[in-house]
């Protein structure tokens, strides 16, 4: 009875502390979560590296950390730089009235009627239309200008955030082998299971982030790329923007160069319209079409539908992170239901 007592009392107080610990970790969950996916990717480079050194652990962690910046960290702070500055001189275009979004409108409507149409079809003033429009425009720039300003303020935390994911990263990489092997004696799901649930993490966690990076600066770029060519003001803001939306599968990119194709037919670019739309709907489609499932959907066994609806939905709730977290939800959905089917639900 007493030897009872103590092991629930034990367990109610592990289960007190662990909850405190998380708790303590809240604010750097984010630098966490991406020095883990960051560690995932890179430690096949980690483990070629301690090969060549001669089992040098310390070297081959900073030797894979640097090479990490170089190639995935450092880009991905310039991209972020260049689009919130891109952003606020587009703020400031429409600001100061360079670029009058209701005009842009009226120039769609004039160029086809039937738009007019169907907005009277389904009693929709158009003038409403043309003042939304026009404040979403500016509403939308105003938040780049005010995140910008925001990290303005905030550079000291998001520097301690990047430093932290960093350091942790470096321990991860070199400690990263043991610590799962901890985690897998740890936790009382069985050691099979364990090992087919972090299998998953690391299968999902390094094809969605290498794939989803990869389709993002192939579709950014090749975005960016034609919008500079047909001479569109503004070309390496809706190429990074077009990298962002590529997140989204299926329609991605398309949200930025299908629209500004139909407003360069209202304005009578008829050969840059084309050219857009063909480039767009084979160039651009292309690099979502073939490479998104060969670098995500084949490493992560996931359908195309709940690839998307997971990635919406991460998107959603987590911010940027969540085209990691979305479909890595979705894996482990999937993996412990399989596990259920084949365990407790087999015919004996």
């Amino acid at each position: 009875m007493r030897e009872s007592l103590e092991k629930r009392s034990f367990l109610i107080t592990l289960a007190f502390v662990s909850i405190a610990f998380v708790w303590v970790l809240i604010p750097f969950w984010g630098a966490i979560f991406w020095a883990c996916v960051v560690a995932v990717i890179f430690y096949p480079v980690y483990q070629k590296l301690l090969s060549k050194l001669g089992d040098k652990p310390n070297r081959a962690a900073l030797a894979t950390l640097f090479i990490a910046l170089i190639i995935v960290i450092i880009p991905s702070l310039a991209i972020a730089y260049t689009f919130i500055q891109e952003g606020v001189a587009f703020y400031q275009q429409l600001d100061s009235g360079n670029i009058n979004a209701g005009k842009l409108f009226n120039d769609v409507q004039t160029a086809f009627p039937i738009v007019n149409t169907v907005l009277e079809r389904f009693g929709i003033d158009a003038s409403v239309v043309r003042q939304n429009i026009s404040a979403t425009a500016i509403s939308g720039s105003k938040f780049l200008a005010e995140e910008a300003f925001t990290v303005g303020q905030n550079t000291f935390a998001f520097l301690l955030s990047l430093a932290l994911m960093i350091y942790l990263t470096f321990f991860l990489l070199r400690d990263g082998h043991r610590l799962t092997n901890l985690l897998i004696q740890a936790l009382p799901l069985g050691d099979e299971r364990e090992h087919k649930l972090f299998s998953k993490f690391v299968e999902v966690a390094r094809a969605t982030v290498k794939g989803n990076l990869v389709v993002a600066f192939v579709q950014g770029a090749l975005g960016g790329i034609i919008f500079q060519l047909l001479g569109i003001p503004g070309a390496l803001l809706w190429g990074v923007i077009m990298a962002f939306l590529s997140l989204i599968p299926a329609v991605g990119a398309s949200l930025v160069w299908l629209p500004v194709s139909v407003y360069l037919y209202a304005t009578g670019s008829w050969i840059e319209a084309t050219i857009l739309v063909a480039y767009g709907a084979i160039i651009i489609g292309l690099a979502d079409n073939v490479l998104r499932p060969i670098l995500v959907g084949r490493d992560t066994k996931l359908p195309d539908y709940l690839v998307l609806f997971s990635t919406l939905g991460g998107l959603s709730i987590f911010g940027i992170t969540g085209f990691v977290l979305g479909p890595l939800i979705a894996a482990l959905f999937l993996v412990f239901w399989n596990i259920f089917i084949v365990e407790f639900n087999s015919d004996d």
